[in-house]
């Protein structure tokens, strides 16, 4: 079995070697982890990958050899009866039905609403128009449907949530994907401006034949190697509508990374509030405030969002409006400071131009960016490149 797990890892492009191999076969025999599969997963994980850009390809392989080993991570909506997030039936609803249901109201009333009847409901509910639970037309539960409502738990169906209680787990990219085309690596070098800074570790050819002709005996002369001198701050929307578009962002990712000495790289859900992160998988443990990166990160760095701007706009405009959290400033509010401490700033979005106008929240970023919104195209990033470079 561990044979076939390392043949599997090198198939993957994972450098395990016997080395490694042999290693972990020793911790095992010395038993320095419990007989668990969660810390069998970490012993080996320390043991074989040695770029972290490489753990999302290891959690592959991980659960292709050893599917069905894996055990739970813990409880995710401890706070709700777990049978209550199981959807057990969809009901089907006609146009003509959808167009019966209501919305509630506005943002303050599904919230107090949605209070009064979690202190009101004794049970499980299935089905219906007004307690929490599953299928049915309540703007409280999932698996129905209500063009404006709290779903709690279970999957997104028709995307129309305001708030999201379930705790959700997602991907880091893979900053070793292979391109898909390469004209995206050559539009990131606009952005380029070349300077020599750090250790003389590089010869330098013309000035050592230049010097030995001056003296008369060999010359050796070094000098630092050639890097691009701009710092590029990379903030990248994961999860929910996200997910169709993780291939086109991972390439991105890998462009930005070879073609950037002095990239800084945060993940976010859908809009910046006062913490981002840079492991998904402990998103919810270790948080980076964003105050921290506005007063660690210069002027002098261009700002790149990536994302389809597609949310509730409540998770722009208003406090608590954020589907993860109780935030206590609208993300409009993170977007102003941004975008005035990096004056070089763009937002890069998956979703086709033509699409834009159908989103409210789409409209509302793209004001907040000044019109900086490009699509995430060849073209829309060769002008985004073109505009981080002018003078504002």
């Amino acid at each position: 079995m561990l044979l076939s797990f390392l043949d599997a890892l090198r198939a993957a492009g994972i450098p395990a070697g016997m080395k490694e191999h042999l290693v972990l076969l020793e911790a095992l025999d010395r038993e320095v982890i419990e007989r668990r599969p969660e810390d069998f997963y970490y012993l080996a994980r320390a043991t074989y990958v040695k770029d972290e850009g490489l753990i999302d390809r290891f959690d592959q392989v991980f659960a292709k050899v050893f599917r069905g080993l894996e055990g739970g991570s813990g409880d995710a909506t401890a706070e709700l009866p777990e049978e209550w997030l199981k959807a057990v039936a969809e009901k089907f609803l006609s146009p003509e039905e959808m167009a019966k249901v209501k919305s509630l109201g506005d943002w303050d009333k599904i919230m107090e609403t949605l209070k009064q009847r979690l202190e009101e409901q004794k049970g499980r509910h299935q089905g219906g128009n007004k307690w929490i639970g599953t299928g049915g037309t309540s703007p409280f539960g999932n698996g129905g449907y209500n063009p404006e409502g709290v779903r709690i738990g279970g999957e997104s169906r028709h995307k129309r949530a305001i708030k999201v209680w379930d705790k959700r787990e997602f991907q880091n990219l893979d900053s070793t994907r292979a391109l898909g085309t390469r004209n995206i690596k050559v539009a990131l070098r606009r952005l380029r401006r070349f300077a020599r800074a750090g250790a003389a570790d590089e010869l330098d050819l013309e000035g050592t034949i230049d010097g030995t002709a001056r003296q008369g005996w060999l010359d050796v002369r070094m000098r630092p190697e050639r890097h691009n001198a701009v710092k590029l701050l990379l903030f990248l929307d994961v999860g929910g509508s996200m997910d169709p578009f993780i291939r086109i962002c991972e390439e991105l990712f890998s462009a930005a990374t070879a073609e950037f000495k002095h990239l800084e790289f945060f993940y976010f859900h859908n809009c910046v509030y006062e913490g981002v992160w840079k492991d998904n998988r402990r998103r919810y443990a270790e948080r980076t405030p964003t105050w921290d990166v506005l007063h660690k990160f210069g002027h002098d760095y261009k700002l790149v969002f990536v994302g389809d701007a597609a949310m509730s706009p409540y998770e722009i405009t208003h406090p608590g409006g954020s589907v993860e959290h109780m935030n206590e400033e609208a993300g409009a509010v993170w977007m102003e400071r941004l975008t005035r401490v990096y004056p070089a700033a763009a937002w890069l979005n998956p979703t086709p131009e033509a699409q834009w106008g159908y989103s409210q929240s789409t409209a509302l970023i793209r004001r907040l960016m000044g019109d900086r919104m490009y699509p995430l195209t060849l073209d829309g990033l060769d002008e985004a490149m073109r505009a981080l470079t002018r003078k504002r």
